[in-house]
C-alpha cells in the first residue's frame, strides 16, 4: 500500500498493492493497523456508507461539526468519479483550498478525508457505486454543507454544468463565506 500526502495536511491518497494474474486480480483494500502506521494517527472506522449514482450526479459538499464530526476513508468499487474535499479547519495553513483526485473501479486509489473538511463528488461515468468508512455515526442534526459552486473555491467539477444532478437539499447550501464554522 502506498500512502501519498495531498497538498491539505492530513488528507491521505491512498493506493493499494494490486496481484493480478489470468484469473483476475486481489487486493486488500483495509487492513486497520497498516492504515493506522501509515498515516501517523488512530482512526476507528464504525460505520460503512454506500451509494449507487448516476453519471451528472453531484453529492456534497457535505460533513458533520462538533462531536459528530467524521473523518472518511472513500473509493469507487464501480465507475469513476472526481472526488473534491475542502480544507475547513480555520487554524489550517490551507483553510478553504480544496484537493480533487479522480477515484475509479480501475486506479482503487482511496482518498482518507481527516475530520475538519468538507466532502463530494461528481460522477464521471455511467454510473458509480462509491464507497465509504467513517469513524463517526451520523447524525442529521450535524450535518452540513458548503455550495459545490461557491465561487470563492473555484472547483473544476470536469462535466458541463448542464449535465449536473443536484439534490434539493444540496442547492440550497451556504457558501462558505456565509457559513458559520
Amino acid at each position: 500500500m502506498k500512502v501519498t500526502e495531498t497538498k491539505l495536511k492530513g488528507c491521505f491518497m491512498i493506493e493499494p498493492k494490486l496481484f493480478k494474474d489470468s484469473r483476475g486480480y486481489f487486493f486488500e483494500s483495509f487492513n486497520q493497523h497498516r492504515f493506522n502506521e501509515l498515516i501517523g494517527k488512530n482512526i476507528d472506522f464504525v460505520q460503512d456508507n454506500e451509494s449507487f449514482s448516476s453519471k451528472g450526479v453531484l453529492r456534497g459538499l457535505h460533513f458533520q461539526t462538533g462531536e459528530y464530526a467524521q473523518a472518511k476513508l472513500v473509493r469507487v468499487i464501480k465507475g469513476m468519479v472526481l472526488d473534491v474535499v475542502v480544507d475547513l479547519r480555520k487554524d489550517s495553513p490551507t483553510f478553504s483550498k480544496h484537493f480533487s483526485i479522480e477515484l475509479s473501479e480501475d486506479n482503487k486509489k482511496q482518498l482518507f478525508v481527516p475530520r475538519g473538511f468538507a466532502h463530494g463528488f461528481i460522477v464521471l461515468s455511467e454510473t458509480a457505486v462509491f464507497s465509504y468508512k467513517c469513524d463517526n455515526f451520523y447524525n442529521s442534526a450535524s450535518e452540513q454543507g458548503i455550495r459545490y459552486d461557491d465561487p470563492s473555491l473555484g472547483i473544476d467539477w470536469k462535466l458541463p454544468t448542464k449535465e449536473f444532478i443536484v439534490s434539493e437539499k444540496d442547492l440550497v447550501l451556504p457558501t462558505l463565506s456565509t457559513l458559520s464554522l
